[in-house]
């Protein structure tokens, strides 16, 4: 099923999802770092790393929420992309109640505002592989003229036959 939001012959959701993933997926790191080191600096860096990846979670979800609706009703890929948005939808309010618990001082993170943002790396976890097994295992978002000899997106049409 080919996505919807395109650029350049490519799904918008796919581009744009790595940042927010990889961006909260660090904070953690920081903060552990901070945990084993003493460093109050790491935390602070966590607390903007977070924002970023709040608001690239944000910008990423519209265009994955059109490419769903554009899922057939009833099959599992619709069910699996419920679930995969609806997790990253928790993700997003869990590292955005941590940023806010954190905002009088970013420098020492209460317990509660770490267990949120490391609640949220494990149900991320989860919601990446989902999303990659719609990308990957059901073709959610792959053009539907995807093969090993497709000439580039930038040329124009890209469902051609192969023979």
């Amino acid at each position: 099923m080919e996505s919807r939001f395109k650029l350049f012959g490519h799904s918008v959701h796919q581009m744009l999802i790595v940042f927010p993933l990889g961006l909260l997926a660090t904070a953690a790191v920081f903060d552990i770092l901070n945990l084993v080191t003493g460093n109050p600096t790491l935390s602070v860096v966590a607390w903007y790393i977070i924002a970023a990846g709040v608001l690239g979670g944000l910008i990423a979800a519209p265009p994955g929420l059109i490419d769903w609706l554009g899922i057939t009703p009833g099959t599992r890929a619709k069910a699996i992309g419920a679930l995969h948005g609806l997790g990253n939808v928790v993700v997003l309010l869990l590292f955005a109640a941590s940023w806010l618990i954190r905002r009088p001082l970013p420098e020492a993170p209460t317990t509660t505002a770490l267990v949120l943002s490391f609640g949220g790396v494990a149900i991320a976890s989860v919601t990446g592989w989902l999303g990659g097994e719609l990308v990957s295992r059901l073709g959610v978002g792959v053009d539907d003229g995807a093969n090993l000899n497709a000439p580039s997106s930038l040329q124009g049409t890209t469902r051609r036959t192969v023979a």
